[in-house]
């Protein structure tokens, strides 16, 4: 939980419905205890919302006055804030639960100043699936209005429009389920009750179809790479020459499932690490609370260390019975892995020879101390580098800093960062206390140059080693841009293998490869990931068309699609138009049937019709790129679902397809 030095004007009355609530950890959580004929109706008005704050997820600003009639939760939180993340299922679980009595708000009150950018803020909104209205309280105003002091927290409104209480911490569903049940008790008692669908003004921001949804991390390694896909829930291996994917696993929907490729399914997956004498790939699965394992020579997934349940408090124990709590980043070294478990703010140990797991580093309390391992304050570690002197480096990226663990001395150390506040952070190089960054989530160690993903400034940075100085490397603001003056945009991980720096490039979608030299960066485009979607994961937007009656024989497919301007269709990575469904009437004729690489549009495609009915299932996957640089490459996917009623032959029919790209 983060707390802040902030001002708060708090409202006059709250019940106590929520503000009687009694410390249970030290990690913010609370607990409640009701009784059932206790009323938790408000009795002060809550506040209104403020006018002329950006809402995602809305098209139009919300008003309390139009929820009457519904229990209304909001819910405040920072993006990069753990402890915030960890609300979100707790939230969703609430909103399945009451879908027609229950609205939540996310109200965005920024601790970083990237955080409180709108645009930034909308990537997050479609990174963790929110659906429910968000609005940019990045002045603090809503959090001054309800006098809140920490987060996340959240509130919660009745039916009358009246505020019922405030609580800071995690364990939201047990805390709010029981008030929730007793104020819609009540108020269907008096008729107060609205629960037809609040729908009519929502409009759900969804990220664009790509070949990389906001990957989290890389890992480069004797010439293989692999990446984190973080939005699409799984984990690819890429030839860093080509950009084939050579491999994928996971489902490509959120899950904590074993098995093979396909069966597996991840959360969230951040950090990689490779154990080269078993031929195992470590994945850190944040929202499994779990370190994953693939069998490389045989695909099949299975689980090293956590339980599935968010662990608190952190104990040691066996590693298959450990519970680990949103591990962000693992490292692999001489039979051990370490962990950089920032849910608990701690680095832990998995110890593979003896099979256990313990916290390392950190007392679980956040905070900015060093010292003695056991006693450290750590605050959400998120990226490892061990250097061959023992000395184990994390990007502590809630304090903004970057330091150092001494495996030999059991101490910890400040690289360059803050020291003394979670709230100082900024960009400015230098040494020691006086550098300043803005939650750095990456490190990559190459002999004396730690590179650092300063990932809320965008930009790569280095250290020197020995000197302990920061400077700035490359990235000047926030946007996409290859060769020497390259732009990043919230830049996640890092790994250098080879003379090259490979980054993954969180909001840009991409996979950056950098030439750690002369620091030319290019985009590596990834080809043929479409082979690895199963077809019950099928990644794309799907269009239902309209009944279609065609004549058999010979006919033409015509994709009336546009591009954006100064854009074009790659000639070298794959592009295609694939029947998935419906073969027995439509299929593709000619010497490069399906083939759509290099093309221009609008295309012709040669079919052949046969007759009968069916529902026609045809893909369109469009690689296009930017004319000037072929690097700037996104991917366009759509499944259109077409009823087709062939006849008898007749003159030759024309299926026309129409379809507006936006790069976004």
């Amino acid at each position: 939980m983060h707390p802040t030095t902030r001002s708060v004007i708090f409202v006059a009355v709250l019940a106590i419905a929520l503000t009687a609530c009694t410390p249970a950890s030290t990690d913010g959580e609370t607990t409640t205890t009701t009784s059932s004929d206790e009323s938790f109706a408000g009795t002060v008005d809550a506040p209104a919302f403020p006018l002329g704050l950006d809402w995602i997820n809305t098209s139009e600003p919300i008003a309390l006055s139009d929820l009457k009639g519904k229990v209304v939760v909001l819910d405040f939180w920072t993006y990069g804030c753990i402890n915030c993340i960890h609300v979100i299922p707790d939230l969703k679980r609430l909103e399945e639960e009451y879908p027609n009595e229950l609205v939540v708000i996310g109200v965005h009150s920024a601790k970083f100043s990237n955080e409180g950018v709108t645009e930034n803020l909308v990537d997050i909104v479609q990174r963790y699936g929110l659906t429910h209205p968000v609005v940019n309280d990045s002045e603090f105003q809503i959090w001054n209005q309800w006098g809140a002091t920490a987060w996340p927290t959240t509130a919660l409104v009745d039916p009358a429009g009246r505020a019922v209480g405030i609580r800071s911490g995690e364990g939201v569903y047990d805390a709010l389920k029981p008030v929730i049940d007793s104020l819609i008790a009540e108020f269907d008692q008096a008729g107060a009750m609205n629960r037809s669908p609040f729908v009519t003004t929502l409009e759900a921001t969804t990220a664009p179809t790509r070949a990389l949804s906001y990957p989290g991390k890389v890992l480069a390694t004797n010439g293989r790479l692999w990446v984190s896909d973080t939005g699409h829930h799984r984990v690819l291996e890429v030839d860093p020459l080509t950009g084939d994917v050579l491999a994928s696993w996971g489902s490509g929907f959120s899950g904590s499932n074993n098995g093979s490729a396909t069966e597996a399914s991840f959360s969230n997956p951040q950090g990689l690490a490779y154990n080269s004498e078993t031929n195992e790939l470590y994945v850190a699965d944040v929202g499994s609370h779990a370190v994953r394992v693939i069998a490389l020579e045989t695909g099949v997934v299975s689980t090293l260390a956590g339980t599935g349940e968010s662990g608190w408090p952190p104990t040691a124990g066996p590693i298959g019975e450990v519970a680990l709590r949103s591990p962000w980043d693992v490292l692999y070294s001489d039979g051990y892995v370490y962990v950089a478990n920032a849910g608990t703010h701690q680095i832990w140990t998995l110890d593979l020879e003896r099979g256990l797991g313990f916290p390392l580093i950190g007392s679980a309390r956040e905070g900015t101390a060093n010292g003695a391992f056991a006693v450290a304050e750590l605050a959400q570690p998120s990226g490892l580098a061990l250097s061959d002197q023992g000395e184990l480096f994390f990007a502590d990226s809630e304090s903004s800093s970057i330091r150092v663990g001494l495996l030999l001395g059991a101490t910890t150390q400040l690289v360059v960062g803050a020291d003394q506040s979670l709230f100082d952070f900024g960009d400015v190089d230098g040494f020691g206390n006086e550098a300043r960054l803005q939650h750095p989530l990456g490190l990559a160690l190459d002999e004396d140059i730690l590179y650092v993903a300063d990932t809320y400034n965008s930009k790569i940075k280095r250290i020197d080693v020995e000197s302990g100085g920061i400077t700035s490397w490359l990235g000047e603001e926030p946007g996409w841009a290859d060769g020497r003056d390259p732009r990043f945009n919230e830049p996640g991980g890092l790994s250098f293998d080879g003379g090259k720096l490979y980054v993954a490039d969180t909001n840009n979608h991409s996979v950056r490869v950098i030439d750690a030299i002369t620091g030319e960066t290019s985009t590596l485009v990834l080809k043929g990931v479409e082979r690895f979607d199963p077809p019950s994961a099928y990644i794309g937007e799907i269009v239902t068309v309209e009944p279609v009656e065609a004549a058999a024989g010979p006919a033409t497919l015509v994709l009336n699609f546009q591009l954006p301007a100064g854009y074009k269709v790659n000639e070298d990575a794959p592009s295609s138009v694939v029947v998935s469904g419906g073969r027995t009437i439509l299929d593709l004729t000619g010497d490069s049937a399906g083939d759509l690489t290099g093309t221009t549009l609008p295309a012709t495609v040669a079919v052949e019709l046969t007759e009968g009915s069916s529902t026609v299932s045809i893909d369109i996957n469009l690689v296009y790129c930017a004319e000037v640089s072929q690097s700037l490459c996104l991917i366009d996917r759509v499944r259109y679902n077409i009823p087709i009623t062939v006849g008898p032959a007749g003159e030759s029919s024309r299926i026309q397809l129409a379809r507006t790209i936006t790069a976004t």
